[in-house]
């Protein structure tokens, strides 16, 4: 599909600058299809821009997504402005259409989407050093800083229930029900490692039902490679993927980060015997997070942070395992068995997180005396 895109003519609709070279696939993303396109200033020199084609299977609004991304990235822009952050580097910068929109729908309906490259940085798949770790923890908790005082409930939920657990849950419950490709059969161990666990997808919105848990603007998919770490410094310099940018809690970013980043492996590794928890990685990213989300976490959201990794790790598991029994309709397949892989992965390393799960609780103690 994406092979037969017509650059020459999307590109034409935004106000990229300079002359189109080329276009090349980018990132290891699952759900949207993304491009690095490349263009020729006047003197010679080559610079790029992010080209994305957004799923519309998935985000049914794309119009209110993107209304979501300039809301919250102008009051981060602003934010550092005011406190002498670099904003051309730190956000996210949106390319507008020549007719001044922040998206460009084909007459076949497709959503295409434009931003600046952030040059000198990059995104790893796999924490390689745990001073990044550390820094994508500033990061995210920096994230947690500059939008604590934007009115969460001002957003529009791109997809809703996105971290609910307990009908996450319930989603898998109909799909164990269901059987819709026969594979329940092969599955019956994992089935079980889900329903022993049943208890714990209500915790967390129990708590926000109960508003010992604040709603705040989360980015709800804080992977370790949706930061840019720059090439120089190591830093994390700027959140990127905001498509589920919404209310939610801070511990849903917390806890999504431990789960992609603090493991030893990559979410799809099928030999389980390389997947568990680095604790050394957790209390770096833990600190980090800490530091730069200082005051705007309150003691409640504390206390749960490492129940939170366990959590989301349990949570992407169950996605993995239900999308696998739906027969691989949400999350893109590379191989045969890929999300059951994934989902395996994800299970092994919440048993490991339960064996250290006092461990982590002293790290986050320690960190905050």
């Amino acid at each position: 599909m994406e092979s037969k895109v017509d650059f020459k003519n999307i590109i034409q609709k935004f106000n990229f600058e300079g002359k189109f070279i080329k276009a090349e696939p980018y990132g290891f993303g699952h759900i949207n299809a993304t491009f690095v396109v490349y263009f020729e200033k006047e003197n010679g020199s080559t610079h790029r821009y992010i080209l994305q084609k957004i799923n519309t299977n998935i985000f049914k609004s794309p119009e209110k997504l993107m209304e979501n991304i300039e809301k919250v990235t102008a009051h981060i822009k602003n934010k550092l402005i005011a406190n002498g952050g670099n904003p051309a580097r730190e956000t996210m910068e949106i390319i507008r259409t020549k007719d001044g929109r922040n998206l460009y729908i084909s007459e076949s309906g497709d959503c295409w989407r434009g931003y600046v490259f952030i040059e000198n940085a990059q995104t790893y798949q796999l924490v390689e050093n745990p001073i990044h770790f550390y820094n994508s923890g500033k990061a995210f908790g920096k994230f947690q800083q500059n939008l604590y005082d934007f009115p969460a409930e001002e957003l529009y939920e791109t997809i809703p229930d996105f971290h609910d657990t307990e009908k996450r849950y319930m989603a898998f419950l109909d799909a164990v029900t269901n059987d819709v490709k026969g594979r329940v059969k092969e599955v019956t161990e994992e089935i079980r490692f889900i329903m022993d666990r049943s208890e714990d997808t209500k915790v967390l919105v129990n708590l926000l039902k109960e508003n010992k848990l604040p709603l705040r603007v989360t980015h709800n998919d804080t992977k370790f490679n949706n930061v840019m770490i720059d090439d120089l410094t190591g830093e994390g310099i700027c959140v990127i993927d905001l498509d589920t940018v919404m209310p939610g809690l801070s511990l849903y970013d917390f806890g999504d980060s431990i789960r992609s980043g603090a493991t030893t492996a990559e979410e799809d590794e099928a030999d389980l015997s390389k997947v568990w928890l680095d604790l050394e990685l957790f209390e770096s990213f833990t600190r980090g997070f800490i530091e730069a989300a200082g005051k705007s976490l309150t003691n409640m959201e504390i206390k749960y942070l490492s129940f939170s990794a366990k959590l989301l790790t349990f949570e992407c598991g169950i996605r993995f395992l239900t999308d696998y029994l739906n027969g691989d309709v949400y999350f893109r397949i590379h191989r045969e068995k890929h999300n059951l892989d994934r989902a395996r992965n994800q299970f092994k390393l919440v048993a490991d997180m339960e064996e250290k799960f006092q461990q982590m609780k002293s790290i986050v103690k320690e960190i905050c005396q």
